[in-house]
């Protein structure tokens, strides 16, 4: 008798839990929105928790086009390697402290747009596409979702605690 061999299957994601995946995805950018109303210029640029709102605003920009390109990666290339990047260089080296956030605020709304018509057009096969991260290993398209569907909410959440300690 052969003993048992273990193979790791990912925990795939249910079509329900697919769908409110996707709908947390869809409302991220007006979570961000609802946390920066009537932000002052103090609170935006207070950093009790590490980075200031502004910075944080950035960080969304930036981390959403890569989010959306990383998608369009896994569904287009063949097991494709996905980079991670250095956040805080991007944040000096981008100078997220000194520039104003309404273009970064559209970058989000865009890139979520754009890739929410991606998300709402994907077959079966397109959900079992995988690749590669650079910094964690496997890294699937259900992987990929279960990440963005949750950034924007957490950022908001992060610029909550900063302006309340503003």
């Amino acid at each position: 008798m052969r003993a048992a061999v273990s193979v790791h299957v990912p925990n795939r994601i249910t079509d329900a839990e697919r769908r409110a995946l996707i709908e947390r995805y869809v409302q991220g950018h007006q979570t961000v929105l609802a946390a920066l109303e009537g932000i002052s210029d103090g609170e935006l640029d207070a950093k009790p928790d590490g980075w200031s709102a502004r910075e944080i605003v950035h960080h969304l920009a930036d981390s959403e086009m890569t989010s959306a390109i990383r998608l369009r990666r896994l569904l287009a290339e063949d097991n494709p390697v996905i980079d991670g990047y250095e956040e805080e260089r991007f944040a000096r080296v981008l100078r997220y402290a000194d520039r104003p956030i309404e273009a970064a605020l559209d970058a989000v709304s865009a890139a979520r747009r754009t890739t929410a018509e991606i998300l709402a057009q994907m077959t079966p096969a397109d959900w079992a596409r995988a690749g590669t991260h650079s910094e964690s290993g496997s890294y699937s398209v259900e992987d990929w979702l279960r990440i963005y569907a949750a950034h924007a909410h957490d950022h908001a959440d992060q610029i909550r605690r900063a302006r309340s300690q503003a």
